[in-house]
């Protein structure tokens, strides 16, 4: 238990870097950084703890990009800043980099070496499961305010 927990307060640590770092890249108030951080630390290490307990990391990434995405519309509707400010920077530490890398290389080690069924399973495997992580993300903020604004009118 203690080491769940010592990696949960780990990965929270770490998490909130990239996404005050992404957030200060693309100039956040600097008092809304502080909520950049809660968001990036919530929602990795809420995720680290989903993964933990055995749920595959697409499902995780989804489920914590959601509750993200209504956290990002409380933040939004309470401080009158537009949801993204919140919301992106939060699911930043959440991007697949391991993934696609072994997906870049295997492409590489197939264009070097030839074509092999093995390599070809890594390509598709780390790639597709970016593909779905991606997708998880970007639907995971999109449900939210689809939930909350579809009826009200767009103009």
């Amino acid at each position: 238990m203690s080491d769940l927990l010592m990696g949960f307060i780990t990965d929270a640590w770490f998490a909130w870097i990239p996404a005050v770092g992404f957030a200060m890249l693309f100039n956040v108030p600097p008092k809304m950084l502080v909520f950049c951080a809660i968001g990036g630390a919530l929602t990795h290490s809420l995720r680290f703890l989903l993964l933990h307990f055995g749920m595959p990391i697409e499902w995780a990434t989804f489920i914590v990009s959601t509750n993200m995405g209504f956290i990002g519309l409380y933040w939004s509707r309470k401080y009158l800043i537009p949801r993204p400010v919140f919301t992106v920077a939060s699911v930043i530490p959440m991007i697949p980099g391991s993934f696609a890398f072994k997906a870049m290389v295997g492409l590489m080690a197939i264009n070097t070496n030839g074509y092999t069924l093995e390599l070809m399973q890594t390509v598709m495997e780390n790639g597709l499961r970016t593909l779905f992580i991606l997708t998880a993300l970007s639907f995971g903020l999109a449900v939210p305010s689809i939930l909350i604004y579809r009826g009200r009118p767009i103009v």
